[in-house]
Parts: structure tokens; sequence; C-alpha cells
């Protein structure tokens, strides 16, 4: 590993990096899953509540499942991995256990996610989903991780907050 400075190697040395690098993943999984979705049909139904994503079965194909509100299987659908950044891996924003999607009881939707075989997608999120407001907020997120860096290791003393306008209740 690569040490710019001697007193570098501490693993704490570079916390807003790594926080950086984290915040960018995730907004990498973010897009990939919506551009991914944008293939498919089920954005534009709203009859399909929640899509099952078989990630595992095959290394170079997902296999989707749509389901609507009720939990029973309204359509399927299959997007190949003809490239790594193709994976459908879990984006945890779009998920249905950290939204909190209801599921219904003996349900079809039930039963998928039973055999933990990939993860659901809840529809009503990923619909909501703004690309360019999420890119936005990303890159004022990674620009902050990094911010703790410089500031650290001397190369910020100071910065201003705001739309340019030079004003010092602004400054930090």
């Amino acid at each position: 590993m690569f040490h710019p400075h001697p007193e570098a190697s501490n693993s704490d040395e570079f916390k807003g990096f790594n926080e950086a690098r984290r915040i960018m993943w995730c907004h990498e999984a973010r897009t990939r899953v919506y551009e991914r979705f944008e293939q498919t049909s089920f954005i534009g139904d709203t009859n399909v509540a929640a899509v099952h994503v078989d990630n595992t079965t095959r290394a170079d194909r997902a296999f989707l499942v749509a389901f609507d509100k009720a939990g029973q299987q309204v359509g399927v659908d299959t997007l190949y991995i003809d490239e790594p950044d193709h994976r459908l891996d879990v984006a945890s924003e779009f998920d249905h256990d950290f939204t909190g999607m209801a599921v219904a009881p003996g349900s079809q939707l039930e039963q998928a996610i039973s055999r933990e075989n990939g993860w659901v997608v809840d529809l009503k999120v990923l619909r909501e989903y703004d690309p360019l407001a999420d890119r936005r907020a990303t890159q004022r997120a990674v620009f902050l991780a990094h911010l703790q860096d410089m500031v650290k290791n001397g190369a910020v003393r100071g910065f201003l907050f705001g739309r340019g306008e030079s004003d010092d209740t602004d400054a930090a």
C-alpha cells in the first residue's frame, strides 16, 4: 500500500476518503438499478408493486419477477449482464426490507422472498427516485467527506457555503 506520508499508515488517516468511496458505491448501485429497471416495463406499470431480483442463480443474467400489491405474480423479465457494471446488486434504498414495504402473508411474493436467492425492489420508492437530485446530493456528500481529510491535513483552513456571494455569515 502506498502512503504519501510516513504518518499516513494510521488507518484513520483517510476516513473522509473511505466515506466518500462508500457514498459513491451506494450512488452507483442506486443508479444502476434505476437504469436497468428503465429497460423493463415494470416502472411504467402501476399494477407492479414489487419485483424480486434473482441475481444468484446465473452469473450472466438477473431474473425479474413482478408482483402486485397482494403479492401475486403479474410478470417476468430477464436482464442480461453483459458487463460487470450491469449487475443488480442490492441497493438498500430500494430494498423492501429497508423501505418497510408490507408483504402479504402466504403470498407468492413471500414465497419468493423465503427462497433467499435475491432481493426485492419496492417499485413505489424506485418510481420516486430522482437520478439528478441524487447525483447532486452525492456530489455534496462526497465533497464534505473529502473536506474532513483536507481540514485534518491542513490543505484547507476555511471555506464558504452558499451560492457564490461573499457573506461573513457563511464562513466556517
